[in-house]
């Protein structure tokens, strides 16, 4: 009696594979590069831009001060044996000063884009998964696999251009 019931439990099993074995064969599949689709979308070129725009004067000023230590180092190079120990000593605490502000700016500025960045791309990311879905919904897909995950996939399975124009339809960059 025991063997009845295992060998059910046998057919039920088997039979479940088989049939979602079955409903793989059918699903439609279509691939997309998200990271590519997000970056490439005019949101975030337009996003880009302003954020070069919106930090330029920090990273001139960043790079004023480095030239500025690069001429401390200098004169301290060139006045090798011929400053005053004050004098060395003074350029010396000048260059490390200038050391730490540029370490503390460059630092500044880098959070401050990183945040920004990553604001923009998370919110376009979030647009994205949601134009994809539609996309994916109008076409019947039953599954759409980000490229970043596959080892192979045939390029008419690609539909990031197509969510791509979908996007920028949806979300069209600001004037």
């Amino acid at each position: 009696m025991s063997r009845i019931p295992r060998s059910r439990a046998l057919c039920v099993c088997s039979a479940l594979i088989f049939m979602a074995g079955a409903g793989w064969a059918q699903s439609k599949v279509a691939v997309i590069s998200l990271q590519r689709a997000v970056i490439e979308s005019e949101e975030i070129q337009k996003a880009s831009a302003a954020m070069e725009a919106k930090y330029k004067s920090r990273q001139q000023e960043l790079e004023k001060a480095q030239k500025d230590l690069q001429g401390i180092q200098q004169q301290l190079q060139a006045g090798q044996g011929k400053l005053t120990s004050q004098a060395e000593a003074d350029l010396t605490s000048q260059g490390q000063r200038k050391q730490r502000d540029i370490q503390r700016m460059s630092e500044d500025l880098q959070a401050d884009v990183d945040r920004e960045r990553n604001d923009v791309l998370g919110t376009s990311t979030r647009k994205m998964a949601e134009v994809v879905k539609k996309l994916a919904e109008e076409k019947g897909y039953d599954i759409v696999v980000d490229t970043t995950n596959t080892i192979y996939f045939k390029p008419a399975l690609d539909i990031t251009a197509e969510a791509l124009t979908a996007y920028n339809k949806a979300y069209p960059a600001p004037k």
